[in-house]
């Protein structure tokens, strides 16, 4: 693979920088301080849409979306360097319509969508007008393993009738959630991998309830997840996303381009923690010296830049290999990084904070929230210990004697 920027990609990110330093980086502040005088932890706070106008007039806009029709035309490759710019803050990827479950949900509609579910849900997506929910996650089963998924999608004439609890429903507390991907089961006797099937819900149908909005280490604005209960509610038999059985599959390709993205974004978070802990070890002096000159200090700085190469290489490996062979030939490239970039953002952050003290658990610097984010992705689209046992099957089958033998 090739290690060097294309020219385009150079030009992008120069423009991504010059954006993150003149409006993203001024405007962090403002924008949770908006959401606090708003009184809702969930509100939509007035200087995102100011940011996403200044995006779009920049042309730093759906970046993520390899399809020309639907955005940038970017591969993988790509647009890695410029997701991990978007990760150095919380708030970038939104301005840029790039963020999660929305990304993920777009991709689904762009490639399994029918016209008329395009029309409907994925331009005004596209446009940023609206977002929308993705609803896989159940309380009552180990979701970590999707064939437990329970909840049912039945067949009655020209509707499908929907029940079942949902949780971690990414994106649900916000109120510019319109419509949710909801998965369940539709044919409780096929084999694991065909019985769910993918489904749109409108947000407003009758019998889709709130039931809780859900904090993230006490963040209530961070990732807008919520806890909904689907009650006997009715959609048309055309609101189903590919064909009924098609659910896990579906699923799958969602993932792949999502789960990278997350990782992309952990380099640009483990650089912003960085960043910030060595201006402030340079700052302060301890014990008669600064900090930057204590032994473990330094130990911490030279282990972090080490980490962030190593996993910032591994990322960009599975971003070619998704773009030569596709999201299967990259499966465990994909469940590598997604346990490697959440463990190097943890880890530099957790650093960070222990080099600012009192100073990183408050929402002085953005350190807190941050871990908060980094900590929950090692759940978060598969837990570590899910990816490390694909990673484990792989390499204990190279040792097998051949079949037959």
């Amino acid at each position: 693979m090739e290690f060097a920027y294309s020219a385009k990609v150079e030009e992008l990110r120069a423009r991504l920088l010059e954006f993150m330093d003149s409006h993203i980086y001024p405007a962090e502040r403002t924008y949770f301080d908006q959401i606090t005088a708003s009184g809702d932890p969930h509100s939509y706070p007035p200087i995102m849409e100011e940011l996403k106008a200044e995006a779009r007039k920049r042309g730093l806009w759906n970046l993520f979306l390899p399809n020309p029709k639907w955005g940038a035309g970017l591969t993988n490759l790509e647009y890695a360097p410029l997701a991990e710019i978007t990760g150095r803050c919380l708030i970038a990827s939104e301005a840029l319509n790039c963020s999660a479950p929305d990304t993920g949900n777009m991709e689904i509609l762009a490639e399994f969508g029918t016209p008329e579910q395009q029309q409907r849900w994925l331009t005004p997506l596209l446009n940023g007008e609206i977002r929308s929910c993705f609803a896989m996650t159940e309380p009552d089963v180990a979701s970590s393993d999707a064939t437990n998924i329970h909840s049912r999608i039945e067949r009655d004439g020209d509707h499908y009738v929907i029940n079942g609890r949902k949780w971690w429903s990414s994106g649900g507390a916000s109120d510019r959630a319109k419509v949710s991907i909801f998965m369940g089961v539709t044919n409780p006797d096929a084999d694991f991998y065909h019985r769910q099937s993918m489904i749109l819900v409108p947000m407003d149908a009758p019998g889709v309830k709130l039931v809780r909005n859900l904090p993230v280490f006490g963040f209530e604005s961070m990732g807008n997840d919520a806890e909904y209960d689907y009650q006997d509610v009715r959609v048309p038999v055309s609101n189903l996303l590919g064909e009924e059985g098609s659910g896990f599959a579906i699923a799958q390709e969602r993932l792949g381009p999502g789960r990278i993205h997350h990782c992309m974004r952990c380099v640009g978070m483990a650089e912003r923690a960085f960043d910030l802990m060595c201006q402030r070890a340079i700052s302060r002096v301890a014990f008669g010296k600064e900090l930057a000159r204590q032994g473990v200090i330094q130990d911490w700085i030279a282990e972090a830049r080490m980490m962030i190469e190593q996993v910032r290489l591994l990322v960009l490996k599975t971003a070619w290999l998704m773009d030569t062979v596709g999201n299967k030939g990259a499966r465990i490239e994909i469940s590598a990084i997604k346990v490697a970039a959440p463990r190097l953002a943890t880890t530099v952050i957790d650093r960070a904070i222990q080099v600012f003290g009192g100073a990183g658990v408050c929402n002085d610097v953005p350190l807190a929230a941050m871990y908060a984010a980094a900590r929950t992705l090692h759940i978060a689209d598969g837990p570590d210990e899910v990816h490390k046992m694909v990673i484990a099957r792989r390499e204990l089958r190279r040792y097998l004697p051949p079949a037959g033998a």
